[in-house]
């Protein structure tokens, strides 16, 4: 009798939930405006090819998504990310499907899942799964359908094909919008010098 492999059960419920959450989402309100975020995630990773944890590096993830399905802070909602980080010298580009749930007004729990290319000069490209889970800051916008967001990030990532390499991501989501306001003070400061 062929045994299943676990990861495979526990990647297929986490799959289960996200689809059913996402469609409850999309189909509660169609009038719903999506909330869109984009942000930097500077963090650490240990990596392995055997076990959970063997060495630590740098990761770096730029970070954007759009959530559909919200029409206030404690709704439930559903939508697409995509991202490109750099870690342990390989770059990895890749998106999934998060899903928002409204556990506080203010402070929700966002999970994700997904899939990433892999790509190191030494050792080309390669596939992979990735997971995590976003706690922090990211209220509903009643102005505007970008969202200012900014909290703590854990991610596992599982790779396959030659590399094989495993890693545990821990990261802070920075606001993009909240990133650029220096460069634009800055711009509005000169352009306000130059008319005068």
């Amino acid at each position: 009798m062929k045994q299943r492999r676990p990861g495979r059960g526990v990647l297929a419920v986490v799959l289960g939930i996200c689809a059913g959450g996402g469609a409850t989402a999309l189909t509660a309100d169609a009038s719903a405006e999506p909330q869109a975020n984009i942000g930097l995630r500077p963090g650490i990773a240990g990596t392995s090819t055997e076990g959970w944890w063997s060495g630590t590096g740098f990761h770096l993830a730029l970070h954007g998504d759009v959530v559909f399905g919200r029409t206030q802070n404690r709704s439930f909602g559903a939508g697409p990310f995509a991202d490109v980080a750099t870690q342990s010298g390989a770059v990895l580009p890749g998106g999934g499907l998060t899903l928002h749930l409204p556990t506080h007004a203010y402070v929700p729990v966002l999970l994700s899942v997904g899939g990433y290319g892999r790509w190191h000069p030494d050792q080309g490209w390669s596939p992979g799964i990735s997971g995590e889970v976003f706690l922090g800051s990211r209220s509903y916008n009643y102005h505007s359908s970008y969202v200012m967001a900014g909290g703590l990030v854990a991610q596992v990532r599982q790779g396959f094909g030659d590399s094989a390499e495993r890693s545990i991501v821990l990261a802070v989501h920075l606001d993009g919008e909240l990133l650029s306001l220096p460069f634009v003070l800055l711009y509005e400061a000169l352009s306000g010098s130059r008319a005068k």
